[in-house]
């Protein structure tokens, strides 16, 4: 087994050989990694924003394999089958959230590449309850972005609610594949990007956007809602002040730098900020079969599972029009 670990916060990624894949206990799968796509909260873990990670740690978590063994108490999955490994590792089961249909919320998850080691490797363990069984014929890699950009954005557009325009902040994997959602729903796509990249403002008009500028901008409509991908806190007084009244905004990062002071007439008359937090199975047996039936085609750049280090480098830099994904 080969995976790219993380010694210590801030440092790059070390290849290193394991021997033979972990078995898995009562209740996991052992899954050989096809892809693993690399996601901005990676760079999170990495760069220490996200503090008191499981250390030495394998990152990733939009991870897409095979099972290859099955622990005790595993009965409905076929050795082969192909499943997909999100962030939301294990809950509880037992907490108020639980309890309450928030598993997202549970008191004491375990996270995919984060509080238990991920798919940035040729095998990797996950509790089966939590694996998403995918699409056999479908491109892998391909597959992978949906496994957490794909599914945070979905999580992010229904905390948006049912309106038309929707505004979203920084173009990246999530915003490709929600964008294209949002266009087959029948909305009006309204893309804001870093002042300067037409590369990502063209991106977004080839997906379809009816609009796309500088997040500095004002957009020729106000939007009904706002999505934030990007961790910069200052955009979310810049995207209040592109709704309607009664609009929203939804910052559907993990991690965000600090909201800056704002006047308070950006939030009167009954504008909300919202945040997603991880998501819930729910959302992936919703999501799944509508990025299917929407067509959604995530754009992907693969890279070799030992080139980890320059595709985390690649997305800090915003080298990248669409997903990073790692191929053992």
């Amino acid at each position: 087994m080969k995976a790219m670990v993380l010694i210590d916060i801030g440092k790059p990624l070390v290849l290193q050989e394991r021997g033979s894949p972990p078995t898995p206990r009562s209740g996991e799968i052992l899954v050989e990694v096809e892809a693993c796509a690399v996601c901005r909260t990676d760079l999170h873990v990495v760069d220490g924003d996200l503090t008191k990670p499981k250390l030495p740690l394998i990152p990733g978590h939009e991870i897409v394999g095979r099972v290859r063994a099955c622990g005790a108490g595993v009965q409905d999955l076929k050795i082969g089958s192909r499943v997909g490994i999100p962030w939301l590792g294990h809950t509880c089961g037992c907490c108020s959230f639980c309890q309450n249909h928030q598993e997202n919320l549970c008191d004491h998850p375990i996270f995919t590449g984060y509080t238990r080691d991920g798919g940035f490797a040729t095998h990797t363990i996950a509790d089966r309850h939590f694996a998403f069984e995918l699409d056999e014929d479908a491109d892998p890699v391909s597959l992978a972005p949906l496994l957490c950009a794909g599914l945070i954005g979905w999580r992010s557009l229904k905390k948006a609610g049912k309106g038309r325009k929707i505004g979203i902040y920084g173009f990246g994997a999530a915003a490709h594949i929600i964008a294209q959602i949002c266009i087959w729903q029948g909305r009006d796509v309204y893309a804001f990007t870093r002042a300067g990249d037409t590369q990502a403002q063209d991106f977004a008009r080839e997906l379809g956007a009816i609009w796309a500028g500088s997040s500095e901008d004002q957009p020729p409509e106000k939007l009904d809602a706002a999505l934030i991908f990007a961790p910069v806190g200052p955009l979310v007084p810049a995207a209040l002040s592109a709704l309607r009244k009664g609009g929203r905004v939804v910052c559907g990062g993990i991690h965000m730098s600090d909201i800056p002071q704002m006047p308070y007439a950006l939030l009167w008359e009954e504008r909300e900020v919202v945040s997603v937090a991880n998501l819930t199975r729910e959302d992936g047996l919703e999501f799944f079969p509508l990025a299917k039936q929407a067509g959604v085609k995530t754009h992907c750049i693969p890279y070799k599972l030992e080139q980890a280090n320059q595709a985390l480098e690649d997305l800090r830099e915003g080298r990248l029009s669409g997903a990073a994904v790692l191929v053992p």
